[in-house]
């Protein structure tokens, strides 16, 4: 059980329920931009000593591996 509860989970949805179906997709796409951004940063930092060219041969392992198959 998770120690934290969830005390605020009812004002985060009420939070949703106030957006628009636009602006509720506009924060899906920004979280989904800033999720990418922080696990590329961080890759970075895991990598930091290797090229450029490296850097994106790793990331893009590691994207196609995190991609859906389903599609």
């Amino acid at each position: 059980m998770n120690p934290k509860g969830r005390l605020n989970h009812h004002l985060y949805i009420e939070t949703l329920r106030a957006m628009t179906p636009e602006k509720r997709l506009l924060k899906a796409f920004e979280l989904s931009d800033f999720s990418k951004q922080l696990f590329i940063h961080g890759l970075r930092k895991k990598h930091a000593d290797i090229s450029p060219i490296e850097f994106s041969q790793i990331l893009n392992d590691h994207l196609d591996k995190c991609h859906n198959r389903n599609y």
